[in-house]
């Protein structure tokens, strides 16, 4: 072999060699933008050749959203890349100070997106600081984004149904503006009625007809309507629960004389002392913590291989709403009095019914007790809230013939329902659990005494 052709060899090798590593780290790069961000951040960061490293995630386990990007694009952007691509939905940062953006604001923990569910407020519209201009839908819970100046919509660049990510730019507000007079509204809903009269009777009359017709046609037709975003969150929990627990359901009744001899000997001075109702719920609560304590297995979790032993109480407490089943929680419920947690149930009913609860409220909780006799359940088999290993499950109370000392009396009596995840909890546990649950309840004395 020639010197000259071994050199060529040679030459061609380390170039082959160099070509290989060049590939193999633009592979890795890649592999790595994809595993520490979510997809429409990896493409946005693909498509700018940004460094990953320098973007801080807020995402779930640190994760790099869009929104994260569009921030940092928006904070480091050389001056010739001040206007951003509209493709992102972005407007240009160089405004006038008078300007302020509708940022999607940071939705709660492992929550990393929402749905504009509603434009409160239209372009040209006035709104004053703190006046809700967009409500947003996540899994979990449905929240209001607030003006942070007072002034004028200036543009709205989502549309309703879009999905957002944090941090993405909604529209603009321009500070400033005039407020729409009084006189000037009234003036426009006078001229309202006085359009209406001014149509003909045969031509209302018509009109009317027609409007009939097309309610007879349309109320035999189906109506599709796509599922809210707590909807499918709830369908996907519970399924989960159902594919991924070994689940089963213990039942049992309590006789509930006791508890109700309590509520009408003391409620009008319960009330009037703290400004609440002494209900049911808050006599479960404390009956179900002196089980836990003695159960605890019922209060842990499975984490991978692991089981999660927690020797604190975080009692969920399922509300009902016209969006679906919230699950707020009693946080260190084992340190409240009768009237605290009754006043907490209070408040998270308000709110889930006004649509104001946050992710805070139903976060971390241990344990859930669910009421379905508000509706009427006489008996139900409830669903685990995942990643808890139990639910309790209370129904209706009603009057029944039971055998009292071999003599048979009419007793207000409650069925009790206990789900449980059989893979941490074995029978005999979740029955005794159960069983202490009747006697707390039957007998509220062991409460006070912990017996």
């Amino acid at each position: 072999m020639s010197e000259d052709l071994w050199k060529f060899q040679k030459k061609n090798q380390k170039i082959k060699l160099r070509n290989r590593y060049i590939i193999e780290m633009n592979i890795n790069v890649d592999e790595e933008i994809l595993f520490r961000s979510m997809p429409s951040a990896a493409k946005l960061i693909k498509e700018k050749g940004l460094n990953i490293n320098k973007i801080s995630g807020t995402g779930k386990d640190g994760r790099v959203t869009k929104g994260d990007v569009l921030l940092y694009l928006k904070d480091n952007n050389p001056p010739e890349k001040k206007e951003l691509n509209k493709q992102d939905n972005k407007i240009s940062i160089d405004r006038k100070e008078t300007t302020m953006d509708i940022i999607v604001p940071t939705l709660g923990e492992s929550i990393v997106e929402a749905t504009v569910s509603k434009w409160l407020k239209q372009e040209g519209d006035y709104v004053d600081v703190d006046e809700p201009i967009v409500e947003l839908e996540t899994d979990k819970v449905t929240l209001e984004v607030p003006a942070n100046i007072s002034g004028l919509i200036e543009k709205v660049i989502v549309s309703e149904g879009e999905t957002v990510e944090v941090g993405q730019i909604l529209g603009s507000l321009k500070e400033g503006g005039k407020k729409p007079s009084s006189s000037k509204q009234d003036a426009q809903s006078e001229q309202e009625p006085a359009k209406n009269l001014s149509i003909e009777p045969e031509t209302a009359i018509k009109k009317d007809l027609e409007v009939s017709d097309q309610n007879l046609k349309t109320s035999k037709q189906e109506e599709r309507v796509p599922m809210s975003r707590l909807r499918k969150a709830i369908a996907k929990r519970l399924k989960e629960a159902q594919n991924n627990a070994a689940m089963l359901t213990t039942y049992n009744e309590v006789d509930m004389t006791e508890v109700m001899k309590i509520r009408s000997n003391f409620q009008p001075d319960f009330e009037k002392k703290h400004s609440v109702k002494l209900g049911f719920m808050s006599f479960f609560v404390k009956a179900s913590i002196e089980a836990l304590k003695e159960f605890p297995a019922v209060n842990a979790e499975i984490n991978n291989e692991e089981i999660i032993y927690k020797n604190y109480y975080n009692i969920g407490v399922a509300v009902g709403t016209s969006e679906g089943l919230v699950v707020p929680v009693l946080k260190n419920a084992e340190h409240m009095s009768f009237p605290e947690i009754e006043k907490n149930i209070v408040s998270f009913g308000t709110k889930a019914r006004e649509g104001s609860i946050t992710i805070s409220d139903m976060s971390d909780g241990t344990f859930t007790i669910s009421n379905g006799g508000i509706y009427g359940s006489l008996m139900s088999s409830p669903i685990l809230n995942p990643p808890q290993s139990g639910i309790l499950g209370m129904h209706k109370i009603q009057k029944r013939p039971i055998a009292i000392n071999d003599k048979i009396e009419i007793r207000p009596m409650m069925y009790l329902a206990l789900s449980y995840d059989h893979r941490i909890i074995d029978g005999r546990e979740a029955v005794s659990f159960l069983v202490k649950v009747k006697e707390n309840i039957e007998d509220p004395q062991r409460i006070l005494i912990g017996v």
